[in-house]
């Protein structure tokens, strides 16, 4: 399939937002492919050919890019990407039985997704929010302090269409190609919204004294 007449006129448009931000064009690789994604909910060939024809490279270059990143798929996907972390942690925490809670209700695995088009699938190395075990991410939105009974209605809702808000951050949930397009570079106005750290955030430096500049 190749972009309609519409779509490339609006990606030529965007992508030359994008190039502007850099001396090298080379550099606007990654927010090019992310572009692209939020076109079509993947990398497809003609995403790539598109990059590599806009910054006069090779197709393999911009395919050593897109396969490198977890964030760019390479093959159509679900609307809502659920990543279950189920590193040390998030496991010992409950995150192994949220996994398998939650792939069960589903009935996709890992990379899997769901017919009705709206959930894929992820098992997740860490997300970085070990504060807040057992960790899970919608479109790489924090869902804090998990249950297999909560996650699971989480994932119902998403199906359902409802309004879903993350325990941080942004106060809805967007699509995968909205937030690919948000990675491109594209604000959504949403960057404030919701709350950010709270008090598990914190724990470590109050353990510590809340002494400063201890490494120095």
């Amino acid at each position: 399939m190749t972009y309609s007449d519409e779509a490339r006129a609006r990606l030529d448009k965007d992508a030359q937002r994008i190039l502007a931000r850099y001396p090298m064009k080379r550099s606007a690789i990654l927010p090019l492919l992310h572009l692209v994604q939020s076109e079509e909910g993947f990398v497809s060939p003609d995403g790539i050919a598109f990059c590599a024809e806009t910054l006069d490279v090779g197709t393999a270059e911009v395919s050593a890019v897109a396969t490198f990143y977890t964030q760019l798929r390479r093959r159509p996907a679900g609307e809502y990407h659920v990543g279950v972390c189920t590193n040390t942690l998030c496991a010992l925490m409950g995150g192994d039985a949220i996994w398998e809670a939650l792939r069960d209700h589903v009935g996709v695995d890992h990379h899997g997704t769901t017919r009705d088009g709206k959930i894929t699938l992820e098992r997740l190395e860490c997300n970085a929010a070990c504060d807040y075990a057992p960790v899970v991410m919608v479109n790489w939105e924090y869902f804090d302090n998990q249950t297999p009974e909560s996650v699971k209605e989480l994932v119902d809702d998403l199906r359902a269409g409802k309004d879903v808000t993350p325990t941080r951050g942004a106060d809805k949930v967007c699509t995968f190609k909205e937030v690919s397009r948000i990675l491109a570079g594209f604000g959504d106005g949403r960057a404030n919204e919701g709350p950010s750290a709270g008090p598990a955030s914190l724990a470590g430096l109050e353990t510590d004294g809340g002494r400063k500049g201890a490494a120095s």
